[in-house]
């Protein structure tokens, strides 16, 4: 899954691809690197982020899914408005990946069972301005139960809502009132979710936690744009694990690393 961030204050390309023609050429460029699916995003949900107003997020993305749409792309909306998810429905988009969960706003779940959408359901708590204030894990089993727990509880009311499970995808929420730290134990225990018995959607690419990862001597964390190795380690360690979805900003150097993973996997395969 290609990132195209039509925002300008995404925390890692802001500003980059905000207008309609940019957005739509750097979708152009993740497909001809071998993305599956174009995720049009149309709010930061960076730490801090402030919220733009329904009518300035419709207008950043409906321009750019109608166009790529018309070029044969497969598109996901990146939204938590159900007005939102709507009219990228009807513009032709065909998942709809809600950071919320249908928490945001639970109409977007009336919006996706009305529709032939399929739903990706992420791992959340609150929004962007304070949810790190909501990174406490304190309970049996801390962050990794908290979280499969909280997403089978949004399954069900999914499920409630009308959206036959087949069309559900989950995202374990990485960065999204979590610490590096409770990051780093939810990928070390993917299967645990995966138990859930729904995919699994992960989106790693370039956040804090690799940053702090790689950071220098003196602690300050790697540049955004100095993550992406790391990253297309961890995309192989995932492939591996059965992951459904990445949702990526570099696609090439995802597809290469997925393209080693193969071939060795291949050839273990093959003795």
């Amino acid at each position: 899954m290609g990132i195209v961030n039509v925002t300008p204050d995404s925390f890692s390309d802001g500003g980059r691809w905000a207008d309609r023609d940019s957005a739509v050429a750097h979708g152009r460029e993740l497909l001809a690197h071998g993305a599956d699916i174009l995720d049009i995003g149309g709010e930061s949900t960076r730490p801090g982020a402030t919220r733009p107003l329904v009518a300035e997020e419709l207008d950043r993305v409906l321009p750019v899914i109608s166009a790529l749409v018309a070029e044969g792309a497969v598109v996901s909306v990146d939204t938590m408005r159900g007005e939102v998810a709507a009219a990228a429905v009807e513009a032709g988009a065909r998942l709809v990946n809600d950071v919320s969960g249908g928490l945001a706003d639970p109409a977007i779940l009336g919006v996706v069972a009305r529709s032939d959408a399929s739903y990706v359901a992420m791992h959340w708590r609150a929004h962007s301005h304070h949810m790190q204030s909501f990174a406490v894990y304190d309970g049996p089993g801390g962050v990794v139960a908290a979280v499969r727990a909280e997403l089978a509880d949004r399954l069900a009311a999914i499920e409630a809502a009308g959206i036959p499970a087949e069309r559900v995808v989950l995202d374990p929420g990485l960065g999204f009132a979590k610490t590096a730290g409770h990051n780093w134990e939810l990928l070390g225990a993917i299967d645990q979710l995966a138990s859930l018995g729904r995919p699994l959607l992960v989106g790693a690419s370039r956040k804090g936690f690799l940053g702090a990862l790689l950071a220098d001597e003196a602690g300050s964390p790697r540049r955004v744009d100095g993550r992406e190795h790391a990253h297309a380690a961890l995309v192989a360690l995932l492939a591996e694990r059965g992951v459904w979805g990445l949702r990526v900003h570099d696609v090439r150097a995802t597809t290469d690393a997925l393209a080693a993973w193969a071939a060795l996997r291949d050839a273990e395969e093959a003795r």
